[in-house]
Parts: C-alpha cells; structure tokens; sequence
C-alpha cells in the first residue's frame, strides 16, 4: 500500500476513499458479501432494485417473473430475480465467491421452486480453456440462500435433473471413461462428488 505523507495528503487521500468507496457500492447494488466455496450464499437483503444486472443467463421464475445469473470480476457468480411480471427485482446476490476468471456460460434449470446453477472459472477459459474451477449451486423457493459446491481441476457439470421419486437433484458430466455425480438434497445438502467408471 502506497503511504500518503502529511495532513493534507491525507486528508485528501480520505476523501478520495470514501468517494470510491461509495461508487463501487452505488455499481454493485450491495455491500453485502455471500459465502464462498461450501455453503449457503448471501442473504441479500435490503430493499428491491429498480432494474437488474446484464445477465449471462436467465429463466422463468415464480408467477411470471425471472431469475438471472452473471459473473462480476473479482467477486464471482452474481443472482437477481423478480417473483411476478413486472415485479421488482431483488438486489444482486451473491451466490459463490472467487476470484477465478470467468468462463463465458453459466447453466440455469428450474425445477417447479428450486433452481440449479452451473458456473465456471479458469484462465484463458472465457477464450475455450477448460475450467479449473467448477461450481454447483441450488437456490429454493424465496432463494434466501443457496447450497454451493465448488470442484476443482474439473471441466464443469453438463447436466441436473431430479432424481425420480424424491426432491433431490443430481448434477453429472460424462466421459468414455468415467461418469461424475454430485447429489444434492433438500435436507442435507450437497453429499460428496462420486467417480463411476463405465
């Protein structure tokens, strides 16, 4: 850190702060911070925004309303929603925190009141490098919180879908040698990622 000598300079160099401090807030939308790797995400809350974030993706959700994801450099994987058409959305989320470099795509499913989202990170990766940095993540009902597992060394989930005869989802990606699972429940979470050979 640069040391700023004398009153004036530093008085200055306060102003300054606090003037920076105070635009990135105004850009973020939030000054609140989510949990990262393992966990629930952050809560969010806080009045409606009046408009929402450019979105890398987003789906159908609630009565007409939608849910977007997008990445933000230096924080990570970023979530706003509107519950009714035309409805105010809510201020951006944090869902996962890295400060990985983002993959271009991000993978939204909506299962009736969950949503499952697939994110990835890794240098040189928005330019067609595999990812080194993998996350899965589950949001329900009012997505106060999210259930998030991060993978590492891994080129990202391909798929989620419910698992017959339960409310658990099943995350996978395949290979000619191995299929990869993780599996997540309402009651406890993500369980542990499992290596099949086939």
């Amino acid at each position: 850190m640069r040391r700023v000598r004398g009153p004036r300079r530093s008085a200055r160099a306060a102003a300054a702060a606090a003037v920076a401090l105070l635009t990135a807030t105004a850009a973020c939308g939030s000054t609140e911070q989510g949990a990262g790797g393992e966990g629930t995400g952050d809560t969010g809350s806080g009045s409606p925004a009046p408009s929402h974030a450019r979105f890398v993706e987003d789906v159908p959700w609630g009565d007409g309303g939608r849910l977007g994801m997008y990445y933000t450099a230096g924080r990570g994987l970023m979530e706003q929603h509107q519950d009714t058409a035309g409805g105010p959305w809510s201020r951006p989320r944090l869902v996962y925190a890295t400060e990985g470099d983002a993959c271009r795509s991000i993978t939204l499913k909506v299962f009736r009141d969950t949503v499952a989202a697939m994110a990835n990170w890794g240098v040189y990766c928005a330019d067609g490098e595999p990812p080194t940095e993998s996350v899965a993540a589950v949001g329900t009902r009012s997505l106060a919180t999210w259930d998030t597992r991060a993978t590492e060394d891994f080129d990202g989930w391909e798929k989620a879908a419910p698992v017959a005869g339960t409310e658990d989802l099943l995350f996978t990606r395949s290979s000619t040698e191995w299929l990869t699972r993780l599996r997540w429940s309402p009651t406890g979470g993500f369980g542990e990622v499992q290596d099949i050979r086939r």
